[in-house]
């Protein structure tokens, strides 16, 4: 039995009509949101807004809805960088957001986590040190991006910077490699429902000792790097930098420095 005429596969030139249609009207809405996005800026200058525009956590919410939803064909990435890149581009018009990375010896890796997070909107410069790069994202609209090295603890710093605070891991896919990369800046830190704190301490005992004594007060700790005398350690969900059973975790130096969105595809 013969299958219906509407059944029938269509021809590759009827895919490609499709395809220019569908373009079109990207381009409609792609231009409609960035319309929106300018009456944003526009208010917000009106009403003397002129405070970092930066939500990492709201950002997490939409793009956390956006890879949930039901697909057929689009992948996670696919998704998460034409959102960041609509995200970053409506930031970018409300004020003077620029980027500073430092990936120590792997530079070039640092810069494509950068710009898969953060878009193309926002100026990008590369800094010689991880110094200049803290120094940057404490200026207005600046976000520091800094690669995780062996034997340099510049996020133990962040304990005597409380306004600076890791916001993001990267890179926020697990199928894009293990996170090897923080991003900070004076922000807001937020919790979104699926959240991984990151916590120092200048504790002498072993690692596994520290993640023993956590889970033994109900907290779930991964080690992420040790330098310098110290010690960061990832922490299931979000904590609050006065947590008693932080407080009462090994360390005399200890503290919260910042919280990221676990990979969304974990």
């Amino acid at each position: 039995m013969g299958s219906d005429a509407g059944d029938a596969t269509p021809s590759l030139d009827e895919v490609r009509w499709r395809i220019d249609a569908i373009d079109g009207e990207l381009l409609a809405l792609l231009d409609e949101r960035a319309g929106l996005a300018r009456a944003v800026a526009a208010a917000k200058q009106a009403a003397g807004d002129t405070g970092f525009g930066l939500r990492p956590g709201r950002e997490a919410l939409i793009v956390r809805k956006l890879v949930e939803a039901p697909r057929k064909a689009a992948s996670d990435a696919l998704v998460i960088r034409v959102w960041r890149e609509l995200m970053a581009d409506s930031l970018a018009r409300q004020g003077p957001y620029h980027l500073t990375v430092w990936g120590g010896s792997n530079p070039a890796r640092a810069v494509e986590l950068t710009r898969l997070r953060f878009g193309v909107a926002p100026p990008m410069t590369v800094a010689a040190t991880d110094k200049e790069a803290l120094a940057a994202a404490k200026t207005p609209w600046g976000v520091g991006v800094l690669g995780l090295v062996p034997d340099n603890a510049w996020w133990g710093r962040l304990l005597a910077e409380p306004r600076l605070k890791i916001f993001a891991a990267l890179p926020c896919l697990e199928r894009w490699g293990p996170q090897v990369a923080f991003a900070v800046a004076e922000v807001e830190v937020e919790p979104t429902g699926g959240d991984q704190t990151f916590w120092v301490t200048d504790s002498p005992k072993a690692a596994a000792a520290i993640i023993e004594a956590l889970s033994a007060d109900g907290v779930a700790a991964e080690l992420v790097a040790e330098a310098g005398g110290l010690k960061l350690f990832a922490l299931l969900g979000f904590y609050q930098a006065g947590d008693a059973r932080l407080a009462r975790a090994p360390g005399s130096l200890t503290g919260v420095i910042g919280a990221a969105p676990t990979q969304f595809d974990v």
